[in-house]
């Protein structure tokens, strides 16, 4: 790779593969929506900021009042709703989409990488067999890792053997009928 910094030509090499972390590994999966996550928790944020600092103006400037308790109320409800269940609620709805996997073959961990309260990136490390599929199929969760729930959207592992070994489905399959028929027995 050859570019010019200030008239110079400079060449560098670089032997290491662009989806290895020196920290986390191998990268297996990247989300599709990390810009459209972090774009509308901002959002949210920066407008429940926003009215924080201008509603008490707001009142006070114009000199908005009710003389209805139940319309004040209603009114305050209103504007606190938007001011902090939205933020809230975007963060628990979107706290678990994974922005990018890693994984390191060495120790079998996985590293995921989300969004935390502030928007800064947040590491879980959690080994394969960590990983627990719901019974039920939830609405933003495709697995969890250790009690975190997370959620990936598995037509995005460019490689389809990494989300099978993710899940677990690389694992060779064993019924045992005693252990099943104690389990029932026990019921």
């Amino acid at each position: 790779q050859v570019t010019s910094f200030q008239g110079v030509a400079v060449r560098s090499l670089c032997t290491s593969n662009p989806h290895e972390h020196p920290e986390h590994g191998r990268l297996v999966y990247k989300g599709n929506l990390a810009k459209a996550v972090l774009g509308v928790r901002f959002f949210s944020y920066s407008t429940s900021i926003f009215n924080l600092f201008m509603m008490p103006y707001i009142m006070l400037k114009t000199g908005i009042g009710f003389e209805s308790l139940f319309i004040q109320a209603a009114f305050y409800g209103l504007i606190g709703f938007f001011t902090f269940v939205t933020p809230v609620t975007l963060h628990v709805l979107t706290k678990g989409y994974v922005i990018r996997l890693y994984y390191k073959d060495e120790m079998d961990t996985y590293t995921a990488i989300t969004y935390n309260a502030i928007l800064a990136e947040k590491a879980t490390v959690f080994h394969q067999k960590d990983v627990k599929i719901p019974d039920i199929t939830k609405m933003f969760t495709t697995f969890y890792a250790k009690t975190k729930s997370m959620l990936v959207n598995p037509t995005l592992f460019p490689n389809p053997q990494d989300y099978n070994h993710l899940m677990g489905y690389d694992k060779s399959f064993y019924f045992n009928l005693e252990e099943e028929k104690e389990t029932d027995e026990r019921k």
